[in-house]
């Protein structure tokens, strides 16, 4: 179970929400090759407003992640697809339920 998380949300610029959901979904397989990533979500909330959630087993994995690929092509392409620089914040997992069902 991951026990820390990594909660990122962007506003996309009036215009571009398709080109930002094209970017989330294109930088998947990226979040597939992180060993310390164990789960990896790109959300839609509502019109122009996305997120990114993230967990992880331990603090290294947190750090690789925010310095790695992913992130580095979200900050390289904000200027053109965000309103605002992403807001990221970094929560603690509580409780969890995994599993199918």
């Amino acid at each position: 179970m991951g026990k820390l998380a990594i909660w990122a949300q962007l506003e996309s610029k009036p215009g571009k929400e398709k080109e930002l959901e094209e970017f989330l979904k294109s930088v998947q397989p990226l979040a597939e090759r992180e060993p310390g990533t164990i789960t990896w979500y790109a959300i839609k909330m509502g019109p122009g407003k996305y997120g990114i959630f993230d967990t992880f087993a331990d603090e290294n994995g947190r750090n690789a992640h925010l310095n790695g690929e992913i992130a580095k092509a979200l900050f390289a392409k904000a200027k053109d697809l965000l309103a605002t620089p992403p807001k990221i914040d970094k929560p603690e997992i509580l409780a969890s339920k995994t599993g199918r069902g």
